[in-house]
């Protein structure tokens, strides 16, 4: 099987390959095989990319997409207010199949939006059936996705039985793979962080986990004290975390996800962008959460971008464009797959819209998509080289009836939570 992109401006992220304005791209077998100014494959498939900008697929390594049918009921929230909403409130009542259509709905969203690569956060963490539902979900969207399977929120209860289960089944090397949340230093003890990364090591995990600091706490010092920084872990938001702490990540190898626009609005912090980049570290972009922020990930590097260049001036549309395609796909461990347009990778693409009057006339490429982009410009997807979205539409999605049940579902659990559907839903701590 030969596919040939055809007549694009080409933006491979990939310093050998170089970018063309105007490229072939071969794939065989589900991998690039050449890319150049011109290729000659009278055997393939041909997909003309004639005004479209050829890229590899965006990698989002934080997102909690069980979440989904609750979509932007928390713009206004501040955090406590969506952890006890989403958490204290709804989350008690999801069923499995409430797991498995946000899960769905949710991964398809970000595949729509040319996000090749997903890591899902699960923290739902009720029973084996849930955790099932949400791997089903993830198997049933042609995407790259890894599970990741985290504690219940605010609970000390080991989840390495869940663990162990979930790895029997989900083994590396296909599309969908495994990966542990771990809970912070704030949440759990030393000692539950120890044997849950030696677990992790032993299953061949990567994990990822959520911090913060208000300036007072020290938790990447406190982890670094007791020797449990890892070079297979992946920070979450870490707003406030100490310029020395930075650096220790950056000396164990640690990789940092920042999702700017839930940051910025539920109060963490300035995103630490610039920050990172200054003490050694790569940093990655992540959406977090679709109740308060929006699905794709053209917003979040325009939020990124402009909320960096206000602080202090740095980073460029190149660097932010490396945070969610190279970079991600080294903290997910998938670099060598994915992440860039090199001969070798797997064939994860997207076709972006050039000739659409919200971008047109396009002189950079790069400047285009992080300061202009939008979903609507992905007009095709491919996954290790599948066509899954095309012409602008997902390819074999009845989304009339997947709308259906996700409306149903959204509707059953505000019933059984006893909640309002509408502008004025606030959660409420309950009285003592």
């Amino acid at each position: 099987m030969k596919t040939l992109l055809t007549g694009g401006t080409v933006v491979s992220m990939d310093p050998a390959v170089g970018d063309l304005d105007r490229g072939d791209v071969l794939i065989e077998d589900g991998v690039i095989v050449a890319v150049a100014e011109r290729i000659d494959a009278h055997d393939a498939e041909v997909i003309d990319a004639t005004d479209r900008i050829v890229m590899p697929g965006f990698v989002d390594n934080h997102r909690h997409s069980w979440q989904t049918a609750f979509r932007g009921v928390g713009a206004d929230w501040t955090f406590p207010e969506w952890a006890l909403a989403m958490h204290g409130t709804v989350k008690p009542h999801y069923q499995p199949e409430d797991v498995y259509v946000g899960t769905l709905l949710g991964r398809l969203e970000a595949l729509h939006s040319g996000v090749t690569t997903m890591l899902d956060w699960y923290h739902v963490a009720q029973t084996p059936e849930h955790e099932d539902a949400a791997v089903a979900a993830l198997r049933d969207v042609p995407g790259r996705s890894i599970f990741c399977l985290g504690a219940g929120w605010a609970t000390a209860d080991s989840v390495d039985t869940a663990v162990r289960r979930v790895r029997s089944e989900l083994t590396d090397g296909g599309l969908v793979t495994m990966a542990w949340g771990l809970r912070g230093p704030e949440d759990t003890s030393m000692d539950t962080l120890a044997r849950e990364l030696k677990l992790a090591a032993e299953l061949g995990l990567r994990t990822s986990l959520h911090t913060l600091s208000d300036g007072t706490q020290r938790p990447v010092a406190d982890l670094n004290e007791h020797g449990l920084l890892r070079d297979t872990t992946t920070y979450v938001h870490a707003n406030g975390i100490s310029d020395e702490e930075l650096r220790m990540l950056a000396d164990a190898g640690s990789s940092i996800s920042i999702s700017p626009d839930v940051e910025l609005k539920m109060g963490f912090g300035w995103p630490m962008t610039g920050r990172a980049l200054a003490a050694g570290l790569r940093p990655t972009l992540s959406v977090d959460d679709v109740p308060s922020a929006g699905g794709d990930m053209f917003s979040t590097l325009r939020t990124a971008f402009a909320v960096q260049r206000g602080l202090d001036g740095g980073l460029n549309s190149r660097d932010l464009l490396a945070f969610t395609t190279i970079d991600a796909a080294a903290s997910c461990g998938l670099d060598a797959r994915t992440g860039s347009l090199t001969p070798g990778k797997d064939a994860d693409i997207i076709l972006l819209r050039a000739d659409d009057i919200t971008v047109l006339p396009v002189t950079d490429p790069a400047a285009t998509i992080v300061s202009h982009g939008h979903p609507g410009l992905v007009d095709t997807v491919l996954v290790a080289g599948r066509v899954v979205k095309r012409d602008g539409a997902l390819v074999g999605v009845d989304l009339p009836t997947l709308k259906e049940r996700l409306t149903a579902s959204r509707d059953r659990v505000a019933a059984a939570a006893g909640v309002r559907l509408d502008r004025t839903w606030r959660p409420q701590p309950a009285s003592k």
